[in-house]
């Protein structure tokens, strides 16, 4: 992607956005059934962006039978994989010939700042599509080791029709993550973007009908949970729901397939992820700049922030002053401003919940300031473990700083939680490194850095961040297939009947 625009350019595309604001099913774009609508909002100006179509159970029917049928023609699942290649390709090749017209929608109806949507967002949303694309025709399937009388052949099969309910948090990059190992395996998928965030997910459902995906395969139903998300939950000729948000919400999909067709369901959720960083960490402003883009990057809004920091005792005033001059790096205001780190929060009812925490029964060491859907990045010193902010996923931008006096003890805290999706360990010493990532109860350990790997690691969590599944690396294929023995018997019947 070529240089950020200024303000004003930005501005001047925002203008010129034809906004897409019905549903896409079979191919083309549709109103719902019902006609009814309802406002998608920008964030940072509290706007009506468009008016989006508000679908019910009958446009989830629809829906799935038009990806049911398209599954079982064959006109997608059983292409060649090098023709599905091909299209996703294609598919990739047009989202970044669109990529400005793409950041500038994302950050337009979510409040991320434009600086994240043209240098994250966008870029990785491309990267994992083709990186998915590459792998179709290079998963191989197994011969199992049977007698000379036997073959047995062990092959993946698409699961068939899947639903994928996207979070707000990030858009279009979660589409990617699903639609790219879905789509490469063959199946035929419904999408179900968050109601705050619409509007990308029909723009790339629109691209994919024009790099070849044909009708049927690729259906995008906007709309709340109640009448959306639980119909698809609920569908008995849904294979598979994969679901990406809060755990509350994820058990919810569990309960819809025990109490339908016992679907699989795959959920990766929410987390509390700690920051340990031990006394023996080496170049502390190079720790602190990791620590503070893990807690604030994308506002906070991210299911592995890191939230908590671990801090030994004899190093948390050195670190804890290099942590609030880099917080003065990350600048907040308008989104479409590239000088932005920190933009608007998705929604005024994020925004009222994330204000709760802000100082409540801590000492606020920076920020704690909150006005008209932005807020400040607020760095927290607490003592008592139990404290809200230390138990309960905020999603937004809060540090919380716990102190400790051993490694030991910084460990326990690390696991003291529900949730298990990411953490990191910062420390010299490779043997407390590995030792430490072992011991931590989560899906993804980093050292001495923040991140969450990239596509070709798994991600997903313990405990109730994750459950049946990984999105990321050729792990996410298994959820979007299934594996089937064939059994070939080549035994001479004259021996067999001589037996």
């Amino acid at each position: 992607m070529s240089d950020l625009l200024t303000t004003e350019e930005y501005k001047s595309i925002a203008a010129g956005l034809n906004l897409p604001t019905q549903a896409f099913i079979d191919g083309s774009f549709r109103p719902a059934m019902s006609g009814k609508t309802f406002d998608t909002i920008n964030p940072a100006t509290g706007e009506v962006l468009a008016k989006v179509a508000a679908c019910g159970a009958k446009d989830v029917d629809f829906a799935v039978g038009k990806a049911r049928d398209a599954f079982e023609d064959g006109r997608w699942s059983r292409l060649h994989p090098g023709e599905r290649k091909a299209v996703l390709i294609r598919l990739a090749k047009l989202l970044k010939r669109n990529a400005r017209e793409l950041a500038v929608m994302e950050s337009l109806d979510s409040g991320k700042t434009i600086f994240d949507c043209e240098t994250v967002d966008v870029p990785e949303t491309i990267h994992c599509l083709v990186w998915h694309a590459e792998l179709i025709d290079k998963i191989y399937d197994q011969v199992s080791p049977a007698s000379d009388d036997h073959i047995a052949m062990i092959v993946r099969e698409p699961v068939g029709v899947v639903g994928l309910v996207l979070p707000w948090n990030f858009p279009l990059l979660m589409l990617a993550w699903k639609i790219g190992p879905a789509l490469a395996s063959g199946c035929s998928v419904i999408v179900k973007p968050a109601e705050e965030t619409s509007l990308t997910a029909l723009r790339v459902a629109e691209l994919a009908m024009e790099a070849g995906v044909p009708a049927g395969v690729f259906n995008v139903v906007t709309g709340t949970g109640p009448e959306v998300g639980e119909p698809l939950g609920r569908h008995g000729d849904v294979d598979m729901i994969s679901f990406t948000g809060s755990t509350e919400t994820g058990r919810r999909f569990l309960r819809y397939a025990s109490e339908s067709n016992l679907k699989e369901v795959t959920l990766e959720m929410g987390g509390k992820n700690p920051a340990v960083v031990l006394d023996d960490a080496e170049n502390l402003d190079r720790v602190a700049a990791h620590v503070v883009n893990g807690a604030f990057w994308n506002m906070g809004e991210n299911c592995s922030a890191s939230s908590r920091l671990i801090v030994q005792k004899g190093i948390k005033d050195e670190l804890q002053k290099r942590i609030l001059a880099h917080v003065r790096e990350w600048p907040m205001g308008d989104p479409l401003d590239p000088v932005n780190r920190v933009g608007a929060l998705v929604s005024k009812a994020h925004f009222d919940k994330v204000c709760t925490y802000l100082g409540k029964g801590s000492n606020v060491l920076m920020g704690g300031k909150a006005k008209d859907g932005f807020v400040e990045p607020t760095v927290l010193d607490i003592t008592d473990r139990d404290a809200v902010q230390v138990r309960e996923e905020i999603f937004g931008p809060v540090l919380s700083v716990l102190t400790v006096e051993s490694v030991e003890e910084a460990i326990e805290l690390a696991n003291d939680t529900e949730y298990g999706l990411a953490a990191s360990i910062f420390t010299s010493n490779l043997k407390r490194a590995i030792r430490g990532a072992r011991a931590i109860r989560a899906g993804t350990v980093t050292v001495n850095s923040f991140g969450e790997g990239d596509n070709s690691t798994p991600f997903g969590g313990f405990k109730q961040s994750g459950f049946g599944g990984r999105d990321n690396g050729i792990q996410a294929h298994d959820q979007y297939t299934r594996i089937k023995t064939i059994w070939i018997d080549l035994s001479d019947d004259e021996d067999e009947a001589v037996d």
